[in-house]
């Protein structure tokens, strides 16, 4: 069996075991997420989920290295996933700070960022360059370590965001996950490959507990972590050398949680409200407002995801010139449903 699949099936059995786990701890020591006039819940349920998944990651993890060879992996690499593994577990650890203690947003965001500067500053982990549509290289040199951070923090902050339906978050960071694992491999970049395959793995197996009805929430434990997670392995792999324009596989693979993210900003601030309060604009808000039940909005969100994740991978295999051509058609597309649904205006929001 590959190491990919290997990884896989170990984070997703992990998850299995560990987050009915999580969810005696959660219910023990009062990590409970409580209805409110946003939420769509209607009682308590446990919300450090979180830490199942990153325990199962963690798992695969430990036991593919012992298993599989990695010798010829660089030096350089493995001290990449070292870093992207500390700062993964230091950003999970804020998120279950925030789901026992509600911290307030600038110190969560602090937390973040000191999370992000670990692996950017200390591991050296960083976007040196972009491609333009033309193939030429743009550095970014002294630019590369904000650059790298404000990515991690907010890729980090787009799954943390989306996180409002059973199964939702957990669903478009698997589907994300299992896209940049096929660019990877596509790319014979296996490291890459085995990580974003347990990555997936891990969040599979929790969506048997997270799906509607949910037993349990992720969290910021989980959002956090996962989000975080996919923005570094997309850096620390070749996967951000991808044959388009840099991180954009990554970027259409997350396509709509960074998507519903921007719309809340312009929608808030076309409103005159702070863009950091909450509303009930997001787009699975919109389809329960059309009537969709749950199970059927965070399905058809999945579909997109998915289709997103076509789109990503199809990318890596044709010229910059109908590349761009798929990316406008896939921006036509999204502002056009966008603009139908409503999401830029703060009407019912």
């Amino acid at each position: 069996m590959t190491e990919y699949m290997s990884a896989f099936l170990l984070a997703m059995t992990a998850s299995l075991f560990a987050t009915p786990l999580v969810m005696r701890l959660a219910s023990k020591t009062g990590a409970l997420d409580v209805p409110d006039a946003r939420k769509v819940h209607k009682k308590p349920v446990p919300r450090i989920g979180g830490v199942g998944i990153y325990a199962a990651f963690i798992v695969s993890m430990v036991i593919v290295r012992c298993i599989f060879d990695l010798s010829g992996v660089s030096g350089e690499l493995l001290k990449g996933i070292s870093g992207l593994i500390l700062s993964g577990t230091l950003i999970m650890l804020v998120g279950v700070i925030d789901d026992y203690r509600n911290l307030p947003a600038k110190v969560k965001l602090l937390g973040q960022i000191f999370a992000a500067a670990v692996l950017v500053i200390g591991f050296d982990v960083r976007i040196d360059f972009i491609t333009d549509p033309f193939g030429d290289y743009i550095y970014l040199e002294w630019f590369a370590v904000p650059a790298t951070i404000f990515w991690l923090v907010g890729l980090s902050n787009t799954i943390n965001l989306i996180d409002g339906l059973d199964g939702l978050a957990a669903g478009v960071s698997m589907l994300a996950a299992l896209t940049i694992m096929f660019v990877a491999l596509e790319q014979n970049v296996v490291v890459v490959a085995v990580l974003t395959a347990a990555l997936a793995g891990a969040a599979f197996g929790f969506l048997f507990f997270n799906f509607n009805p949910a037993s349990i929430f992720m969290g910021d434990s989980g959002a956090l972590f996962l989000g975080f997670m996919l923005a570094g392995i997309s850096v620390i792999g070749a996967v951000k050398c991808a044959a388009t324009i840099a991180l954009i596989v990554p970027i259409l693979a997350l396509g709509l949680p960074i998507l519903d993210t921007a719309f809340a900003i312009v929608r808030r601030y076309r409103g005159g409200v702070p863009i950091f309060r909450p509303d009930k604009g997001h787009l699975h808000h919109r389809l329960l407002g059309l009537g969709f039940t749950q199970r059927q909005a965070v399905l058809l969100m999945y579909v997109i995801s998915a289709l997103l994740g076509l789109s990503a991978v199809a990318l890596t295999e044709v010229s910059y010139q109908i590349a761009i051509f798929i990316l406008l058609i896939v921006v036509a597309s999204i502002l056009y449903g966008a603009k139908k649904l409503g999401i830029l205006s703060m009407r019912n929001a």
